[in-house]
């Protein structure tokens, strides 16, 4: 039912007025005709109205006391992150995973719920396991209410430890987060899947710290701090950009080493037959690529293209170069190739025949601002070397262009202009699959997906572990953060499936706006919920997530009690010596329901016959009062 406006002429009347279906058709019919509009407002009928049906649903009332700001507002929590990556969390199967692999051990809390707390916390706000603990209670969060920090501490122990069997084990000791990636992976991968083709990426994660016990190290660091300890992170993902597994080694771990390992590893732990794999030219060495051939393992390699006259007159060569056109992402357009084949082949020192196949890309557009930037270089230079030449030297910028004259001073050097200029808006791969040239650069422009997760996600993989001492609490806390991307892989495929792109900071800001408060109103409490803002709803829709009530009782319904017939009918039960000795005083005290109970007055049934009654059912007249006394 709902209220109408009635306009007769220029008069407004208010009616009551009901929706129903007659022989399967809406139909609206007239309840009743409260008045003319203008007089219900002018006498206040309306108000009083309203006030007096407001009495019968406690849900206006609440929100229109809250409103008023009359209800006491006792807390107010977010609901979105738990709402949302509850879901992916449990269908993911980390939750299963986790929990089977916990109850090998008897921990004394819940180890899952643990870290699920802190995947959330790197989700939506990185930090340290003691922020996490403290993050916690500003969200609603199943099973987490009773979690202290050394219980997360715990957690993250136990993901870190060491396994007693140790077989298969490259650069870093097997450890239970193994047994969780492999399990994982076991999961979402039948019989008739196969992991043919890898993305390998790595990167350096700094520590304010000691760094642990052998993990943190010092090394070359991309994050531009040396000054400092720290860890390599290598993340491998599938041809479809979901993690798979992430490797941690120390920080003085070089990209050319690790390859070969992880290739070892992959086969190892997912028990493949044969594998794929597409790295950046920092992981490339002339021992790598000699393994690769000998263990016939394809690969798609970067290569450094000014390292050697082979690569340069691999450019130059006069092989006619084909026009490729490769759509960007999200439709922003094309990216404009020209590309070509070239092949080198020889006998080596040995007299063993080799054969190399590059696979030339030329960017005209980036060649264009390759060619922009050498020339605002070289008129600095020109300009600097008015000046002075001595402060040359020492920039790597100017110093490539120049060469020594006579009478020891520097000048331009024209030759190595043109040099450079060979390598504008190009990059050459190295090969040894059968692909089309458009395959092999369409697989290997792929790669972007592993550099996405890293740039994208630094702020994921960056938590410092400030608070840890040991390897094994510092390889499960960043393993935490792997679990995270496992997550956001999750729920951006979904989104995407569904037509939606949406950017991750916008979900983030929009999950963690979605709260609920609990006020308390006439000696009793409620739940709020606010409306889903932004992209929330669009999320927990995708997640098929439903939210809970805008309004609903924080206390839960009294439990009720028994029928006495129920009571009546259950066998008495003997009760025993500390039963009797334990019995309340009082008779008519029910132990069953808490409550006392008031003597029922005997049924006719059972109530005992008097003898004048047994006598009046055989036909005897009652004695005179004299006898009966």
């Amino acid at each position: 039912m709902f209220f109408r406006h009635k306009r007769s002429g220029r008069t407004e009347y208010l009616q009551i007025v009901k929706n129903e279906r007659v022989d399967g058709k809406p139909r609206q019919s007239v309840v009743a005709t409260l008045g003319r509009v203008d007089e219900l407002a002018q006498d206040g009928t309306l108000d009083r109205l309203l006030r007096s049906g407001a009495r019968f649903t406690h849900s206006a009332v609440v929100l229109t006391a809250y409103e008023r700001g009359e209800a006491t507002k006792v807390v107010t929590r977010q609901l979105g992150p738990a709402l949302a990556f509850e879901r992916l969390w449990q269908e993911t199967g980390c939750r299963r995973v986790i929990g089977e692999l916990a109850g090998e051990r008897e921990f004394q809390f819940d180890l899952e719920r643990a870290v699920f707390l802190t995947v959330l916390h790197r989700l939506f706000d990185p930090g340290s396991d003691r922020a996490a603990e403290k993050w916690r209670h500003g969200l609603v969060i199943n099973g987490v209410g009773d979690l202290e920090l050394h219980q997360l501490y715990r957690a993250m122990g136990w993901l870190g430890d060491e396994l007693a069997d140790q077989s298969g084990r490259g650069l870093a000791p097997r450890t239970t987060k193994d047994r969780v990636e492999e399990r994982l992976f076991a999961l979402r991968n039948n019989l008739f899947s196969e992991l043919n083709l890898v993305f390998l990426d790595t990167t350096s994660l700094y520590f304010e710290g000691a760094g642990g016990q052998s993990l943190g190290q010092y090394g070359h660091s991309k994050d531009h701090r040396p000054d400092l300890k720290q860890v390599v992170l290598a993340v491998v993902i599938d041809g479809r950009g979901r993690p798979i597994c992430s490797e941690l080694w120390p920080g003085n771990t070089t990209d050319v080493t690790t390859l070969l390992p992880v290739i070892e590893r992959l086969k190892t732990r997912f028990l493949i037959a044969r594998i794929g794999i597409v790295a950046d030219r920092g992981m490339i060495s002339a021992a790598t690529l000699g393994e690769l051939e000998a263990r016939n393992i394809d690969y798609i390699l970067g290569v450094r293209e000014r390292a050697t006259k082979e690569i340069r007159g691999v450019i130059l060569d006069p092989t006619p170069s084909v026009p490729l056109s490769i759509p960007k992402a999200a439709g922003r357009g094309t990216t404009d190739l020209l590309v070509k084949d070239v092949v080198r082949s020889g006998r080596g020192a040995d007299g063993r025949p080799w054969r190399r196949r590059y696979i030339v890309c030329r960017n005209e557009a980036e060649a264009e601002m390759d060619k922009a930037a050498r020339d605002a270089i070289l008129a600095a230079l020109e300009a600097a070397l008015r000046r002075g030449d001595k402060s040359l030297v020492g920039n790597r910028g100017y110093r490539r262009f120049l060469k020594l004259a006579a009478g020891r001073r520097f000048e331009i050097d024209p030759r190595r202009v043109t040099l450079d200029a060979v390598f504008d808006g190009t990059y050459v791969l190295r090969t040894n699959t059968a692909l089309t040239p458009l395959q092999a650069v369409l697989r290997y422009r792929e790669r972007w997906m592993v550099e996405d997760i890293f740039r994208s996600a630094k702020s994921l993989l960056a938590t410092r572990p400030i608070f840890h001492k040991y390897d094994e609490t510092i390889r499960s806390h960043i393993f935490c953060s792997f679990l995270a991307l496992v997550m956001r892989k999750e729920l951006e495929d979904r989104l995407a499936a569904d037509g939606h792109r949406l950017e991750w900071a916008d979900i983030v800001h929009d999950l963690e706006r979605l709260s609920e408060t609990e006020v308390e109103q006439d000696a009793k409490r409620y739940i709020l919920r606010n409306t889903a803002p932004g992209c929330a709803g669009i999320v927990l829709r995708t997640l098929g997530v439903a939210l809970p009530p805008l309004i609903r009782c924080a206390q839960p319904p009294p439990t009720p009690l028994r029928s006495e017939r129920a009571l009546r009918a259950e066998p008495p039960t003997k009760a025993s010596g500390d039963e009797r000795r334990n019995r309340p005083p009082c008779p008519h005290f029910s132990p069953i329901e808490g409550t006392a109970r008031l003597p029922r007055a005997p049924s006719p049934r059972s109530r005992p016959a008097r003898p004048e009654d047994r006598r009046r059912a055989r036909g005897v007249d009652d004695p005179p009062a004299s006898v009966r006394s």
